[in-house]
């Protein structure tokens, strides 16, 4: 799936094998009918050194919608359970 089947913008989520978190941001976008890049920073350490700089974190996952920097999967659910998840990936800005 490319982003623009979505209608919305390009999510990127920064992620490694061996991440429960990972699976679960994956899992959740994925109910939410979303597509996504992924980016494994275990395999690809200048990635892991481009999230750094985007995000400011070195945890995973490092999740962005467009430019903006959601952060990991617990700061994807509370942007959802305060209703501004849905916006953002929408396209409406946060």
């Amino acid at each position: 799936m490319s982003d623009t089947e979505t209608g919305g913008p390009a999510i990127t989520l920064y992620t490694t094998a061996i991440c429960p978190y990972c699976v679960a941001a994956k899992n959740f976008l994925k109910s939410k009918g979303q597509s996504w890049k992924e980016v494994r920073i275990d395999l690809e350490p200048d990635e892991r050194e481009r999230m750094i700089a985007r995000a400011r974190r070195t945890s995973v996952p490092q999740i962005f919608i467009g430019e903006t920097h959601v952060g990991g999967y617990d700061d994807m659910i509370a942007l959802h359970r305060a209703g501004k998840l849905e916006p953002l990936l929408a396209g409406e800005g946060a």
